[in-house]
């Protein structure tokens, strides 16, 4: 159970609350365990263990019960609350059913190794360090860092040997009592959220209709965004997303990028501070890495090489702010970050040079599928980013992405006895790699122009009609999401994840495409599939969960390296709910298209809060696959 308002973390088992110091248990600040231990001992005796539950994206909730006498029968008399924060507060609290008052000795036992979270991992936490008291409570200290637990009230003993702070409690009957443990650095102050402020970028979106799990879990998504929200330390006007907890804590460029397109209906804030904060990483001067925004390697599976995050952000970049700006990016901001696009834009056609493909330069020349439909969005939604803004070099954007969408129909379809099949690669000596991976979702993902028109795709009509089918068949339809690689292929395996894990966010891109193409039966199933996952995982979606095929009485296996809440993860609730109502805005335009999926799959729902050209924009659509707008900015017209 993973407690999240960045930069602070709580990672609890989900036994009984108890924090022990195994595993990655703990209290964490910007990356570094400021506590391991917390244990409660009530009377002598620890609680037994009823529940646990996450109340937010930032607060557990552990229940226990003690029978504080042998005489008083099987029911408890004494219920132990435990109430955990993100932000290093934890309040214990007891409460009395008993008839008469009661006298409880309560002892806390305390301890940490103010270790790395990435030492930890990895099995190098080290020991507990020696504890000293410090006013009302402990404090431990080391090379690296230094840290404290305050407690109110203060306790009656507080023991630096055995790491033990004790009160004696008086229930009246019926009475409750509390004590509050405060967990920080030393030096640092009360954690402050991005998401908890009143400037938070993303707007506070609601769902509701027939289908409960829509509302619960595009809530709870919207508030793991809020948590995994950071800001940027030089210009803390400007925020971006964390990749998510607890593995990647840290800014990611693309997965930031990623997450920041797909929470577009919860306003444009996200995406123009994550841009900002990326354009000022860009690199520039001479050499062929100029417009590159930079970004770590990233393992692709076992069937292709390494892939650089850094070409995915580099071709996110003027795609992300084309978008925002139809959905209503002031254009003073657009005009700011254009000479940053122009630049990512300038890459792109300098780097293909005459090749009608974007080839991966550290592959020896490996040509990706998934790079070809970054490639070819980002050169038609920066082509029509320069027209409308009156800058040069839309021309030479369309020209190239037409020449890529003649080559890729003809090099990167491979013909079969089931009508073909996109390849996932071609090798540098221009054969295919011929596996069908989830990568071919991202072919869907076309974009969106001005009047609520999509780009044109890489893939003709009928080559597209081929790749629905086969992401809505059980090969790559788990009943639970979009695999990651097809069951039939070579090296497939349901944990691998990128083999054949079903990956929330390129689900999500399948829906939002397969609806837009008008293949609704095939988006609706993995739409399904993804909300009946949420459901074993209380609504709070991990980055993926294994690829295994969904039988009755079945439930989605959890992959032990996932970040959960993950960014990508939870702004694909997002992208993956609102694209029932098919919202196209364009904002400069003063208009905004309707195209909602008409099979209704879960039944009539509505969207209250939404964000479009800077104001709220609250939509319903019916039972029957009509949309109407409830709520909208003065003069949005409602285009054809």
């Amino acid at each position: 159970m993973i407690c999240v308002a960045l930069p602070g973390l709580a990672i609890s088992s989900r036994d009984e609350g108890q924090l022990t110091g195994r595993g990655l248990e703990g209290f964490y600040r910007a990356g570094r365990r400021v506590l391991s231990r917390c244990e409660i001992r009530v009377a002598g005796r620890k609680p037994l263990a009823v529940q646990a539950q996450m109340i937010a994206a930032d607060r557990a909730r552990f229940v226990g019960t003690l029978r504080t006498s042998p005489q008083a029968g099987p029911d408890p008399d004494v219920v132990v609350e435990r109430n955990r924060y993100a932000d290093g507060t934890e309040r214990i609290t007891l409460h009395s059913a008993a008839s008469r008052p009661l006298r409880l000795p309560v002892e806390v036992a305390l301890g940490t190794d103010l270790a790395d979270l990435g030492a930890i991992a990895s099995g190098n936490a080290g020991p507990e360090l020696p504890a000293s008291v410090h006013g009302s409570g402990l404090r431990w200290s080391c090379a690296t860092g230094d840290a404290s637990v305050t407690a109110e009230p203060p306790p009656a003993d507080a023991l630096a040997s055995a790491g033990l702070l004790r009160w004696e409690l008086n229930l009246p009957p019926g009475g409750s009592r509390s004590v509050e443990l405060r967990v920080r650095p030393d030096g640092a102050g009360p954690l402050r959220a991005v998401g908890r402020a009143a400037t938070s970028p993303l707007a506070a979106a609601r769902a509701e209709g027939d289908d409960p799990t829509a509302a619960a879990l595009l809530r709870t998504s919207i508030e793991d965004l809020q948590a995994l929200l950071l800001r940027d330390a030089v210009h803390p006007a400007d925020t971006h997303l964390a990749a998510g907890a607890p593995w990647r804590c840290g800014l990611a460029p693309a997965d930031a990028l990623v997450a920041a397109r797909m929470a577009l209906p919860l306003g444009t804030g996200l995406a123009a501070g994550t841009l900002r904060i990326l354009a000022r990483t860009q690199l520039t001067g001479p050499g062929p890495q100029s417009g590159m925004i930079p970004g770590p390697r990233r393992d692709a599976g076992p069937l292709l090489p390494p892939q650089c995050t850094g070409t995915e952000a580099t071709l996110l970049f003027p795609a992300l702010l084309a978008e925002a700006r139809r959905w209503g990016l002031p254009e003073q901001e657009t005009e700011a970050l254009l000479p940053a696009a122009e630049r990512c834009l300038t890459w792109l056609l300098a780097t293909a040079g005459d090749d009608p493909y974007l080839r991966d330069p550290h592959s020896g020349g490996l040509t990706r599928c998934e790079t070809q439909a970054h490639a070819h969005r980002a050169a038609l939604l920066g082509a029509d980013l320069l027209d409308a803004c009156g800058r040069a070099g839309g021309d030479g954007l369309r020209q190239w992405a037409q020449a890529s969408r003649t080559a890729f129909r003809r090099d990167f379809w491979v013909d079969d006895l089931g009508g073909g099949r996109p390849a996932v690669a071609r090798a540098p000596d221009g054969r295919p790699v011929p596996h069908l991976s989830s990568a071919a979702a991202h072919l869907l993902d076309t974009g969106l122009l001005g009047g609520g028109a999509m780009a044109p795709g890489l893939l003709d009509k009928v080559q597209t009609e081929h790749l629905a089918r086969l992401l809505g068949s059980p090969v790559m339809d788990s009943g639970w999401g979009l695999r990651g690689l097809g069951v039939k292929e070579p090296g497939f395996n349901p944990f691998g994840h990128r083999a054949g894990a079903v990956r929330v966010q390129e689900t999500a891109l399948a829906v939002a495409g397969l609806a837009a193409a008008g293949f609704e039966k095939e988006a609706s199933s993995l739409l399904r599939g993804v909300l009946a996952a949420a459901a074993y995982f209380e609504h709070r979606l991990p980055e993926m969960y294994a690829g295994e095929q969904r039988t009755e009485g079945s439930t989605p296996l959890p992959h032990p390296a996932a970040c959960r809440p993950a960014a990508t993860a939870a702004a694909a609730v997002v992208l993956l709910l609102t694209t029932l109502a098919g919202i196209r805005p364009d904002a400069p335009a003063g208009t905004v298209t309707l195209r909602p999926v008409r099979s209704a799959p879960l039944g009539e729902i509505g969207f209250t809060g939404l964000r479009v050209a800077g104001a709220p924009f609250s939509v319903r659509v019916s039972r029957l696959g009509l949309a109407m707008v409830e709520e909208a900015a003065d003069g949005l017209q409602l285009g054809a």
